[in-house]
């Protein structure tokens, strides 16, 4: 039986969510997972189930963890190898995932998550291209220093999972990549964990759709 649970909001859109989800999924740990729809603002049903009043938020043995980042050293110090082990690429690893979570704000408001919707081409303001140039730049930094298939090396860590949605948002909005961003997200979306998170993805329910989200670009 599940010792404990993690709570995570509608698969299509919540770019958090799969953060925390992948975290868990790869340190092994044995949940039951919660998931919420989201109303696409404040939804009361996940302001009742976690303390920040946010998605994910997970329940291990006790112990509470919310945010993604701090979901993913939570299991960091469970499985090791989430993180590199030589010191200075797991700084850089660190480094780049906190980059990650606290900002990409451009990128985040023109092109939000939407793992099914029709929108090659769509918002590519000026913000969002800079943010997405900074974000390509510092992939193919890191895939060259460590030889790849993933960030830093041959495992999918945490540094990939804070930027997995990111890839979900390239695929569907379709922005000029280099070739190194390009064969990342490939990558990234051919991983078994992403396979899974998709099927799962669209088998929730049509009621938790939101239009917005789903409105050809």
């Amino acid at each position: 039986m599940p010792e404990s649970r993690l709570v995570i909001g509608t698969r299509r859109y919540s770019s958090w969510s799969l953060r925390g989800w992948l975290a868990v999924r790869l340190a092994g740990l044995d949940v039951e997972e919660q998931v919420l729809a989201l109303a696409g603002g404040s939804t009361p049903a996940v302001k009742q189930a976690t303390p920040s009043g946010t998605v994910p938020y997970l329940e291990h043995r006790g112990v509470r963890v919310w945010e993604s980042l701090a979901i993913c050293e939570y299991c960091a110090d469970l499985a090791p190898a989430l993180w590199p082990q030589e010191p200075r690429a797991r700084a850089w690893a660190r480094s780049i995932a906190a980059e990650m979570h606290a900002g990409f704000r451009e990128l985040r408001m023109a092109m939000p998550m939407s793992l099914f919707r029709q929108a090659q081409g769509a918002g590519r303001t000026e913000g969002a291209l800079a943010d997405i140039a900074r974000i390509d730049a510092g992939w193919a930094e890191a895939l060259a220093a460590s030889g790849g298939p993933f960030l830093f090396g041959a495992a999918f860590g945490a540094a990939d999972a804070m930027y997995a949605p990111v890839v979900c948002r390239f695929l569907t909005y379709q922005p000029e990549l280099s070739a190194a961003a390009r064969g990342y997200c490939a990558t990234v979306r051919a991983h078994p964990l992403l396979e899974e998170w998709y099927r799962l993805a669209a088998a929730e329910p049509a009621a938790w759709h939101l239009a917005k989200y789903e409105a050809p670009a």
